[in-house]
């Protein structure tokens, strides 16, 4: 007991969490499931079916595995606590996040050229 007091308190006085190197983990399964029956409740027209669900979190999934070992750590942290902030972890959600991150990141990296009335004639 007291190691595993020990390890926490270590733990705790860490100024940074480690990045993980791979993709996390989310129960695709439980998500999809409380989705279509959160759908259901509404009575929406257009619920998405627990297949269609499935298809889409786990196609997320493939592609945040090609994208996740290129993303900043700083970028993963932050989509992982937004896509799993409400409790519910979605993989769309973690892939949306980070694609808006690297547009923000290419937006500013280069400013836009466009025509202006300032620009002189040549």
């Amino acid at each position: 007991m007291k190691a595993a007091l020990l390890s926490l308190a270590l733990l705790g006085g860490q100024p940074f969490m480690q990045v993980s190197d791979r993709v996390p983990q989310f129960d695709v399964e439980a998500l999809c499931k409380q989705t279509v029956d959160v759908d259901k409740a509404m009575g929406l027209a257009e619920a998405q079916s627990l297949s269609d669900c499935m298809r889409d979190q786990m196609t997320a999934q493939r592609q945040l595995v090609t994208a996740w070992g290129t993303a900043p750590g700083a970028v993963r942290d932050r989509c992982e606590a937004e896509a799993t902030l409400v409790g519910i972890a979605s993989y769309v959600d973690l892939l949306s996040c980070m694609q808006m991150a690297d547009l923000a990141t290419s937006a500013t990296a280069a400013p836009l050229r466009g025509a202006s009335k300032n620009r002189k004639a040549k």
